[in-house]
């Protein structure tokens, strides 16, 4: 063996940071407005969440006609997963909770095909219902029993691959 040569990095230069400008700041004052401007709508929370009812039930209505495995499985599929993102927005965390667990029952058409009509059903009534009854925590005695039984009757149908 001959003799190594020393190794040697190169950095090479960061060109975004020239292009952007250098290091991002904080902005606080920008927070602030937005959580401004979120507050001074949480008039409008209660019903636009009620919309959003309105259209999960709609869209469960023609999946009990269409199936879930065509346009009606894929339209509630979305509802579900703008509640899974709305809920907590909304003030209703437990929706975000019953919302994620339908959205991960019907997120693909090879889902929908096998998912129990049943259990899509308890999902939509349960957010339904909690709406209706203003549950809106996940600490609520009831609510935490019922997004408990819904998530493990998921988890039977589809394991997940958590370690």
């Amino acid at each position: 063996m001959g003799k190594q040569k020393p190794l040697e990095v190169i950095t090479p230069p960061n060109m975004l940071r020239v292009k952007v400008g250098g290091r991002v700041g904080f902005d606080s004052k920008a927070i602030e407005r937005a959580e401004a401007a979120l507050n001074s709508m949480s008039g409008q929370f209660s019903e636009w969440l009620q919309q959003e009812i309105t259209s999960l039930e709609a869209c469960r209505q023609a999946a009990r006609t269409e199936g879930l495995t065509g346009e009606a499985g894929e339209a509630l599929y979305a509802r579900a997963h703008d509640l899974k993102g709305l809920g907590t927005t909304y003030d209703f965390p437990i929706v975000t909770r019953m919302g994620a667990s339908l959205s991960r029952l019907i997120e693909t058409r090879e889902l929908r095909n096998i998912v129990p009509l049943p259990l899509v059903e308890a999902h939509v009534d349960a957010i339904k219902a909690a709406v209706r009854d203003g549950v809106k925590d996940v600490d609520h005695p009831v609510g935490a029993a019922l997004v408990a039984e819904l998530e493990s009757r998921v988890e039977a149908i589809f394991p997940s691959d958590a370690a």
